[in-house]
């Protein structure tokens, strides 16, 4: 059964605020946070940044997705406000969508991950050979990670995966009405 659709009131006071760079100090914020927050009900984490680590919002993630899962006295909902780029995106896919909401004007930012490596092939010929096929697996795993966030991202909604892997390498900017219409999120506040 589909949680009911929440009203402006419900995010008067959230649980979690957390904004700026997606970090370890906001991953401890909101791991402090979340441990002083209601044992039952509406849990509200509300979050504003430019982006960041995607480990660590994948990190905070699973925290969601984990209390969810052995606690269902308490609904956890993201609360997106202003702009949610990068690993903020990452980070409230792992929300269902029914518990996504974003405040008006809002823009999503879509991405590739990023690498930036220097890869110096010297020695002999073999060990050459294993330094490049570990670059090679490294791409290979981020890649599965993050098509992973972007399947979780667009389930239940109207975008497929195709069209997040077609528009992700070209930063793809979504505003909150947009995204509210693409089925992305359950609705603006």
């Amino acid at each position: 059964m589909p949680a009911p659709r929440l009203t402006p009131s419900d995010f008067r006071n959230p649980a979690v605020l957390l904004a700026g760079t997606v970090d370890y100090a906001m991953y401890e914020a909101f791991r402090t946070q979340l441990a002083g927050a209601p044992a039952e009900g509406l849990i509200v984490i509300e979050l504003s940044t430019l982006g960041g680590d995607p480990e660590v919002a994948r990190m905070m993630g699973e925290d969601v997705r984990f209390h969810s899962a052995v606690e269902p006295g308490r609904r956890f909902v993201f609360l997106g406000k202003a702009a949610i780029y990068s690993a903020g995106t990452t980070f409230m896919s792992f929300f269902a969508r029914e518990n996504r909401y974003l405040t008006r004007g809002t823009r999503l930012m879509i991405h590739e991950r990023k690498m930036n490596t220097t890869l110096n092939v010297e020695g002999p010929l073999t060990t050459c050979i294993a330094s490049l096929e570990a670059t090679l697996n490294e791409i290979r795993a981020s890649i599965e990670i993050q098509n992973e966030g972007f399947q979780n991202l667009v389930a239940g909604s109207m975008v497929t995966l195709e069209e997040v892997l077609e528009r992700a390498p070209s930063n793809w900017y979504i505003e909150a009405a947009e995204a509210e219409a693409l089925g992305l999120i359950e609705a603006i506040v």
